[in-house]
């Protein structure tokens, strides 16, 4: 009846803000998320109005949106972003731009009008606009902190953090920010948004106006750059040492850094995985204390065991597909320990990393091959033979060794 209508009742739109700190030290606001609390029933509703939204998106929605799809994840985005990267820097006098774009609050400045409008141009019919719209506007909310409720405030724009529409609403008010030079890469996952520049004979006239687009269009969509949260990255394998020039968003310099946490995977500007290694090694030695505990406490193999995949193994294994192949010796043998001293711990063998890398490349590229829609599709081609895949010619170990060349590798060798 609601849906019929394309009206929400106000009692499913009621929400309590609880805010989650994001850092260990708050200094502002910001360092704060408000996760809305929102009653069961709506959120079953939800799932609804979500699966259905879904299944009617046309084909040729922006294919480098790699959260909320289906065969994307986090993995797809950071193997695609480090192919792209690494395919330009074969070519001679190149070098790459990775501007990693940070938002205040994007969830809370959607403008529903605009929302709505762009989901019209995308095909849903008007009755569901409409019941989005109403979803979206009047929302009676209160933040609760600790043992103290504010008083109840209703708002008219914004996706609260924590209904499930709210991610999918906001991949579909982004669809249309969208790379205009050929040069240039625009990947996103969410709210995280990367700009690549492809530079060739240090010109960057292309990247430099990519990004003052992109301004122009989180401005005409009432979207926030923070600009001190967003960061640079220059990967620069030429012989002799250039000065870039900062990139400047509003007249403000962007900072440029060393390495960067894209997705959960820390990259580094020489495209190396020490950095990444080093702080994957940190947590899962945090972990090791633990298991030691449950064994000092007489806790059965089995439950040691799953206690090592969840917390241990997960760690380690993080979008491994990404950056295995590319590690060290060295990364690969502090690695290992880490693996071999749980097993003394459970007292039985556990999955070596270099089995559980193959095993997920095998799969992933797979899952690749049968989804043609899929941005990576065309990098895993069959030859005329239609057995064996097509591989990827590489003139340095960076592009060998990574996810793509491997993974084709790997399937030939099935064959």
């Amino acid at each position: 009846m609601c849906g019929s209508l394309s009206v929400v009742p106000s009692c499913f739109k009621k929400s309590t803000i609880v805010p989650i700190p994001k850092k260990n030290k708050i200094t502002c606001l910001n360092d704060w998320r408000p996760v809305a609390l929102t009653p069961i029933f709506s959120k079953c509703f939800e799932r609804l109005v979500r699966d259905y939204i879904c299944s009617v998106l046309p084909a040729s929605l922006d294919p480098l949106q790699f959260a909320y799809r289906s065969n994307r994840s986090t993995d797809d985005a950071i193997a695609f972003t480090l192919h792209t990267a690494l395919s330009h820097l074969e070519n001679k006098n190149t070098y790459v731009r990775m501007l990693f774009v940070d938002y205040s609050s994007a969830f809370n400045t959607i403008v529903p009008a605009t929302l709505v409008a762009k989901l019209q141009t995308l095909g849903l019919n008007r009755s569901l606009c409409s019941w989005i719209l109403d979803f979206l506007t009047g929302r009676s909310q209160v933040v609760r902190m600790g043992k103290n409720t504010s008083s109840p405030l209703t708002l008219n724009t914004g996706a609260p953090q924590g209904c499930v529409l709210s991610p999918l609403l906001y991949s579909l008010y982004t669809h249309d920010c969208t790379a205009t030079h050929s040069s240039n890469v625009i990947i996103k996952f969410a709210d995280d948004t990367t700009v690549i520049g492809l530079i060739t004979d240090n010109d960057e006239t292309a990247y430099r106006e990519e990004v003052s687009t992109l301004t122009k269009w989180c401005q005409d969509n009432h979207l926030s750059l923070n600009i001190d949260k967003t960061k640079e990255l220059v990967v620069d394998f030429r012989r002799q040492s250039r000065e870039h020039t900062p990139i400047t968003i509003d007249k403000t310099p962007v900072e440029r850094v060393s390495s960067f946490k894209f997705l959960g995977v820390n990259i580094s500007e020489d495209l190396t995985w020490s950095t990444h290694t080093d702080a994957v090694l940190k947590k899962a030695h945090q972990r090791l204390f633990f298991l030691r505990r449950l064994r000092k406490f007489g806790m059965s193999p089995s439950i040691l065991r799953s206690f090592y995949t969840c917390t241990i193994e997960s760690i380690l294994t993080g979008c491994i597909t990404a950056w295995f192949g590319n590690s060290t010796a060295g990364n690969r043998k502090a690695l290992k320990r880490v693996v071999r001293t749980a097993s003394h711990i459970v007292g039985g063998e556990l999955p070596s990393l270099q089995d559980i890398y193959t095993r997920r490349c095998i799969r992933k590229s797979r899952r690749i091959i049968s989804d043609s829609s899929h941005p990576s599709h065309r990098l895993l081609s069959l030859l005329p033979s239609g057995r064996r895949l097509r591989s990827i010619r590489s003139r340095t170990s960076r592009l060998r060794d990574s996810f793509f060349p491997q993974a084709i590798r790997l399937m030939n060798s099935l064959n």
